[in-house]
């Protein structure tokens, strides 16, 4: 069913990075049921083409574009703005979705690590947003949306040693976001910035920060009853829904059961 403030979106588009699972996927998923193009990208693209195929056959009025991009590597990422300039004319909506997490403490961690995180978490996002932006820009599109999908560990560090560091890119972003908002305003556009931090979300990102312990990362979902993908991808619907008057800055969600 189209959401009422969605019909101005339809048959434009969005790029969602980190596509291939997970909150990313469920809302590339939510887009193409609004009848947007989505390009979905992420390092391998398998998952987001079945996702496509999905979408097509479930007679959905979107599109699923897959696209691989290395988000750690500049150049893949100018080039794929590159391709969807070319083959689409442009992006309206870019939703800086992808994220990692390494288990490197701020004692004994490794810089390798360290970098790792930055580079996607913090700079893939904002080269993402900068190219959004200019593509936005030089097609004169005064209404466009850059949503970046943060995390509650960009406002506040929980006591857990191997994700302090991954907290620190995460309140990058809640500062990057409130800095894109100011830039905007100073542009004299209305193209809006909105910040969407979860909580607990069950993905499989505590299997990819303890991967060499998978009991451990089964357990962070068993303590409570976690956020879905699809409740990240709801408020993101929410967002792109509301009137272009309307500045949503930061929405905040965590489970009910979630107490920090």
């Amino acid at each position: 069913m189209a959401r009422a403030g969605m019909e101005r979106w339809r048959d434009r588009l969005a790029l969602v990075t980190g596509a291939s699972g997970g909150i990313g996927a469920a809302v590339a998923r939510a887009l193409v049921q609004q009848g947007l193009k989505v390009v979905g990208c992420a390092r391998t693209v398998g998952n987001i083409e079945e996702l496509a195929a999905e979408c097509k056959s479930a007679g959905y009025p979107g599109t699923l574009i897959p696209y691989r991009c290395d988000l750690s590597n500049e150049e893949d990422i100018l080039s794929m703005f590159s391709a969807v300039r070319s083959q689409h004319s442009g992006v309206d909506i870019c939703i800086n979705n992808a994220g990692m997490a390494r288990p490197d403490t701020l004692l004994s961690g490794s810089t390798s690590g360290w970098k790792d995180m930055f580079n996607v978490n913090v700079l893939a996002l904002s080269i993402c947003t900068r190219e959004a932006y200019q593509s936005m820009k030089e097609r004169n599109v005064d209404d466009g949306h850059i949503i970046n999908i943060n995390s509650m560990c960009g406002h506040r560090v929980p006591p857990e040693s191997v994700i302090h560091f991954y907290c620190a890119t995460k309140y990058a972003v809640t500062a990057l976001t409130e800095g894109l908002r100011q830039e905007l305003l100073e542009a004299q556009t209305h193209i809006r910035a909105t910040c969407i931090s979860p909580g607990l979300v069950e993905t499989q990102f505590a299997f990819k920060l303890h991967d060499k312990d998978p009991e451990r990362a089964a357990a962070t979902y068993e303590d409570i009853k976690c956020l879905k993908p699809e409740d990240v991808a709801e408020a993101v619907i929410y967002v792109l829904s509301t009137p272009p008057h309307v500045q949503v800055g930061d929405i905040q969600m965590r489970p009910t059961e979630q107490v920090t």
